[in-house]
């Protein structure tokens, strides 16, 4: 039977189950199942740049795929014994298509930037006509006016 200690102190007794340490200095004789034995590293870092601190590689030529750890997994199914490998994925690695990517997103950007100021320009220059065009009306319109006065109102 299993129980939840959260709060003892230092004080171990029969009913705890588990007991989470880690063991800083090595005695004389060794503790059955702790000191002596060898338990691979099952997780690795998952990280970039902590794999490469890790295995002191080099940022250009040292591929950090290769360093990943990798469990071996073995399933029988229907009598057949199957193995395969399982990795993490790892985070922030700037691969040649990362690369690509980025370089792509950055030009279609760019692009819009261009386009929306050439629609801009556009605009503003249709504008600009069809104020210059309301004004020529507008004046049209004021000289058809006045000399339409003029030709009602009589000479002196």
């Amino acid at each position: 039977m299993r129980r939840r200690r959260s709060v003892r102190g230092c004080i171990i007794g029969p009913d705890m189950s588990v007991v989470m340490l880690r063991v800083v200095k090595k005695g004389d004789k060794d503790i059955d199942k702790v000191t002596n034995a060898d338990r691979p590293n099952r997780l690795g870092r998952k990280r970039a740049s902590r794999i490469r601190k890790t295995f002191d590689l080099d940022k250009k030529q040292d591929d950090v795929r290769r360093y990943v750890i990798h469990r071996k997994i073995e399933k029988t199914v229907d009598d057949k014994e199957r193995v395969y490998y399982k990795a993490p994925k790892i985070q922030r690695l700037i691969t040649e298509k990362r690369i690509r990517r980025k370089k792509t997103i950055k030009n279609d950007r760019v692009q819009r930037w261009k386009t929306t100021k050439e629609q801009k320009q556009k605009y503003e220059k249709l504008i600009s006509q069809f104020v210059k065009e309301k004004k020529a009306a507008q004046n049209a319109e004021r000289k058809a006016a006045e000399e339409a006065k003029a030709a009602k109102t009589p000479a002196k």
